[in-house]
């Protein structure tokens, strides 16, 4: 394993429930979701954060931000979807990812205090990233 857990994930050494890989850019559940179907959008690359990214690679970033958006709204049932990036302070990985999560009104997300959960175990995070990946086709 190299330093990088994303950079393990992306290179197929380190296990995830990936929702999308293609053109330099994957896309994977996050093991401790805001709420269910939380997805992390990083990078193939390794960059620390927004200032050490090409800005070739931070378009085609956020276009697979863009489409996870409304996958995560389509797929989950969701009201919306909130996007965020952490630069080093808040960053538990370094290395850059852009967080997509479906949103609820009244879903108990207020202001950057948010709460964690889990999956129940591998096969409801098997139907939440199933759902995602399907999404994304539509």
């Amino acid at each position: 394993m190299s330093a990088c857990i994303f950079c393990d994930i992306v290179a197929g050494r380190a296990p995830a429930a990936l929702v999308y890989h293609d053109g330099g850019i994957t896309a994977f559940l996050d093991v401790r979701p805001l709420f269910k179907g939380h997805v992390l959008v990083v990078p193939d690359g390794h960059a620390e954060t927004l200032v050490d990214i090409d800005p070739a690679t931070l378009m085609a970033l956020f276009a697979v931000v863009q489409r996870l958006s409304g996958a995560v709204v389509r797929g989950l049932g969701a009201e919306g979807s909130f996007v965020a990036v952490n630069n080093r302070v808040s960053q538990s990985v370094p290395h850059l990812h852009v967080h997509v999560v479906p949103r609820a009104k009244g879903d108990g997300l207020r202001g950057f205090f948010w709460p964690r959960t889990k999956y129940a175990d591998a096969a409801e995070q098997e139907h939440y990233r199933a759902r995602i990946t399907a999404a994304l086709g539509g």
